[in-house]
């Protein structure tokens, strides 16, 4: 029996105010993609600043949250084409 995921960031989430942030659009620049991320940095009461990303089609929807190194990690992969889709 596997394991269900661990939401580690369960008693952080519905603490960050997202009413501020400063959404970026995660879209090549001078393009125009109809439905990319976007993606604020969120500082918290305990030091830390996060990382928010949502879809920009649905600003009200569901909010993934990242640690500071869980963001880095995820950046490196993008840049290394960890994500990129097969040729």
């Amino acid at each position: 029996m596997s394991e269900q995921p661990v939401d580690d960031k369960a008693h952080i989430r519905h603490e960050l105010d997202l009413s501020d942030a400063r959404w970026i659009r995660a879209e090549p620049d001078g393009a125009n993609v109809e439905d990319c991320v976007e993606y604020a940095m969120v500082p918290h009461t305990d030091g830390v600043v996060y990382t928010a990303m949502r879809q920009a089609s649905l600003p009200e929807g569901d909010v993934l949250v990242f640690t500071p190194s869980e963001w880095d990690a995820f950046v490196k992969g993008v840049r290394d084409g960890e994500f990129d889709l097969p040729g």
